[in-house]
């Protein structure tokens, strides 16, 4: 029988680091900067991305190159042959950050220490692949991240650290990321530190008060506007800039960013009805309140501020959006 995890993290772990995306490159980053050994890099296979379907090396994996830091990408990273590869590199520790894959009891064994996770949220608020969108969406005032050691549930292992982070007035999902993407590496470094130096004790989450962040995927951009302006606009700023929110006028669709509430309880209002111009904001009546929007883009076309939209395709007061 496996024993189980060391309960104090060595200084200078021997770590192996899986993330993906840019939201991982701070951590990466803040490890090599802080001179902790890291034994390899654990990326998603590249991939055709763009219309012109070009192969793409993730962000991670171009970090780890500029380091000199050996990559790993396998399809399958719990794979026995996969697992059987990495348990040869002994490493103390799995730093994870966005990785993309499941990673099965196999796998998170062969850490003499276990393996940390950084989540975008407040756990256990938040559990899933979709925590800041969420968040925004369901107008929170504030949210953080947190380090876990992972169990092979989902978001589910004790926390170890967290730290908050307002989430500002109008703020997209876009800003936010990119916000607590920074704030990250140096998160990832205190943490590691404390728990070195024995100053964290690791906490159960508390799995009465989970909620969970589901996938965003483009079923949910479509604008109902006879919800409340606070809502719509909510969902607005949580699809910005991808994949985002949009609606349709005579047919065509328009893509909507960068919103935020005029006036959150007026009467006469009708839903989806354009209510003027004001300061280069679009202002669109909503079941209860009127919306400024910032930004929209036409289909085919750039995304542009609401007066460049304009100039190019006139949208007349009275105008009614289609849900």
């Amino acid at each position: 029988m496996k024993e189980l995890p060391q309960k104090n993290l060595p200084s200078r772990p021997r770590i192996i680091f899986m993330g993906t995306p840019d939201f991982s490159v701070p951590s990466l980053e803040a490890l090599v900067e802080h001179g902790h050994k890291v034994l390899a890099v654990i990326t998603q296979p590249d991939r055709p991305r763009g219309r012109g379907k070009k192969v793409v090396s993730s962000p991670v994996k171009l970090t780890a190159i500029k380091h000199g830091i050996k990559v790993f990408q396998p399809d399958r990273v719990s794979d026995k042959d996969f697992c059987d590869k990495i348990l040869r590199e002994s490493p103390d520790l799995f730093v994870v950050v966005a990785f993309g894959q499941i990673l099965k009891k196999r796998l998170l064994e062969i850490p003499s220490w276990g393996c940390l996770n950084i989540h975008a949220s407040l756990l256990p608020k938040y559990r899933g692949a979709a925590p800041i969108q969420r968040a925004i969406m369901n107008n929170e005032a504030i949210t953080g991240l947190t380090a876990m050691r992972i169990e092979e549930g989902l978001d589910t292992g004790p926390v170890i650290s967290q730290e908050e982070a307002p989430i500002n007035r109008d703020e997209t999902f876009g800003a936010l990321h990119d916000r607590l993407s920074i704030i990250s590496g140096d998160f990832l470094i205190k943490t590691l530190r404390g728990h070195a130096e024995n100053r964290l004790n690791e906490k159960p989450q508390n799995n009465s008060l989970a909620t969970y962040a589901r996938k965003i995927d483009k079923s949910i951009s479509l604008i109902k506007w006879d919800q409340p302006a606070k809502k719509i606009s909510a969902i607005i700023r949580a699809l910005d800039p991808w994949p985002g929110a949009f609606t349709t006028l005579n047919g065509k669709v328009i893509k909507l960013f960068s919103s935020s509430v005029l006036i959150e309880n007026c009467n006469n209002v009708k839903p989806g009805r354009v209510h003027g111009y004001n300061k280069e904001k679009l202002l669109v009546e909503a079941g209860k309140g009127i919306i400024e929007i910032r930004e929209l883009q036409a289909e085919g076309r750039k995304r542009l501020p609401a007066s460049d939209f304009l100039r190019g395709f006139p949208i007349d007061n009275g105008a009614l959006f289609e849900s």
